[in-house]
C-alpha cells in the first residue's frame, strides 16, 4: 500500500481542481478521510484475522461495494458536508475507490479485493510502479521507507500537484481580464 497520507492526495487534487464552489471544505476533508478509510482494516491484524481473509487487509474494505456504501453515507450527510447529495455520494465514492486503485499499483502485498463480494480475488494492475509501504514504523524509518516516499512523490504527489497548479492557474487566468 502507499502510505496512508498519500491516499489523501487523490481527493485533494480532485477537490482543488473542481474548486471550492463545487467541493466544500467539509466535503474535501471527508473525501481525504474516505481515501484513507479502507486501511482501517489493519485492525483485523489485532483481532487475529489473517491478511488474506476477505475481511483482512486489502479485503472487503478495498472494494467498490465499500466505496459505494461510504458514498451512500456521505449522501445522507450531504447537508452537513455542504453539498448536494449526488455530489457528496460521487466525491466520497470516488475518493474511497481511489485507495484500492492506488494499492493495485504497488509492488507488494496480496492485491486488492476490488470486486468483493462478487469475487474474493485480489487484483493488481499489470504495471506496478509504487513501492509498497512497510507496515511497521521501524521498517518505515529505514532506507526502505525512504524509497517508498520517493516512489510516491514521483507517481502520486507530483502528478497531483501538477494537476492542482494547472487548475489554480486556469481559474486565476479566467478571473483576470484580458489585456489589450
Amino acid at each position: 500500500m502507499p502510505t496512508i497520507i498519500t491516499h489523501a492526495a487523490i481527493p485533494l487534487a480532485i477537490g482543488v481542481t473542481l474548486g471550492p464552489t463545487r467541493i466544500s471544505t467539509r466535503l474535501l476533508l471527508a473525501g481525504m478521510f474516505a481515501a484513507m478509510a479502507p486501511d482501517m482494516d489493519v485492525v483485523a491484524f489485532k483481532l487475529g484475522i489473517a491478511y488474506a481473509d476477505q475481511f483482512g487487509h486489502r479485503g472487503a474494505s478495498h472494494s467498490i461495494a465499500f466505496a459505494l456504501a461510504l458514498g451512500g453515507l456521505a449522501a445522507l450527510l450531504a447537508p452537513w458536508l455542504r453539498a448536494k447529495r449526488w455530489v457528496a455520494w460521487a466525491f466520497i465514492s470516488t475518493a474511497c475507490v481511489s485507495h484500492p486503485l492506488l494499492d493495485m499499483c504497488t509492488t507488494g502485498g496480496l492485491g486488492a479485493a476490488l470486486l468483493w463480494p462478487f469475487s474474493d480475488q485480489r487484483l493488481f494492475f499489470s504495471t506496478q510502479v509504487i513501492r509498497v509501504s512497510p507496515l511497521t514504523v521501524q521498517r518505515f524509518l529505514s532506507p526502505a521507507g525512504l524509497a517508498v516516499i520517493k516512489s510516491e512523490m514521483m507517481w502520486v504527489w507530483l502528478p497531483c500537484i501538477a494537476l492542482m497548479l494547472a487548475a489554480l492557474a486556469a481559474r486565476r487566468a479566467a478571473r483576470t481580464p484580458a489585456a489589450g
